[in-house]
């Protein structure tokens, strides 16, 4: 039997504490509208100011975003800079809004490729913010949820290696303490845009139990409004996680 709020005797849905997303279109956006990809990025960066204003309101405690994949340096030169440019302009513009709304934002994936200036500040703006606790805002930079594995499971060897581990406790346990996420909570929902149906590397280990909404929607175009009618609909999703649910 579903949970009352003993004030109304209304059923309490569940909600979906930790969303994470798949930020998905921005080049698409810009093309469609005959302007260069980059224009639909930065429109991408305005969008997700507003998610994250909006993130708090909807019972939301923590947000995991996919900014740059370990594959995206695929892409042109031009885009990957412009890129970098608009993730260091982001954290320089947006430092002192986040810690006055009481954001923490931290970062998860590789860093050893990124620019030296992306990541001070990067390190400079997780220390500015790491007492807050209203909303944990994580950012996925040159992530990819096989490359963050590999790195877990190498960490695991070498402490097994060095005697910081004993070989016998080399569990699940241990390789989720070795994660990028180890101290954030699995993602409750995964939300992609865009209108694609995969998952992109994204959260390989910490999405095996999520619910999964594909939109159609262009990020750029993505509002807080169809976020919460996203939410809503969770709400009445059954998660069994392996069990039997209702008859």
């Amino acid at each position: 039997m579903a949970a009352t709020d003993p004030r109304t005797a209304d059923p309490i849905l569940p909600r979906a504490e930790h969303v994470a997303i798949i930020m998905d279109g921005n080049g698409r956006w810009a093309m469609r509208r005959g302007w260069p990809r980059l224009v639909g990025h930065r429109k991408g960066a305005e969008r997700v100011k507003e998610i994250v204003r909006a993130a708090p309101g909807l019972g939301i405690r923590y947000l995991t975003i996919y900014a740059f994949s370990t594959e995206n340096w695929k892409r042109s030169t031009e885009e990957v800079l412009g890129l970098m440019s608009i993730f260091a302009r982001y954290i320089e513009r947006e430092a002192d809004r986040l810690s006055a709304e009481g954001v923490r934002m931290r970062f998860i994936g590789d860093r050893s490729r990124l620019d030296a200036k992306l990541q001070r500040l990067m390190l400079g703006i997780e220390a500015r913010t790491a007492h807050h606790t209203r909303l944990h805002l994580t950012v996925a930079i040159n992530y990819g949820g096989r490359d963050e594995l590999v790195r877990a499971a190498a960490r695991m060897c070498r402490d097994v290696a060095e005697g910081r581990l004993d070989p016998g406790k080399a569990d699940e346990a241990a390789l989720v303490a070795r994660l990028d996420t180890a101290d954030l909570p699995d993602p409750d929902l995964v939300i992609r845009t865009s209108g694609e149906t995969r998952t992109s590397n994204f959260l390989a280990w910490q999405a095996a139990y999520a619910e999964f909404e594909f939109t159609p929607t262009l990020w750029p175009d993505f509002t807080p409004a169809e976020l919460k009618a996203i939410l809503d609909g969770y709400a009445g999703r059954e998660r069994r996680f392996g069990g039997v649910g209702k008859a």
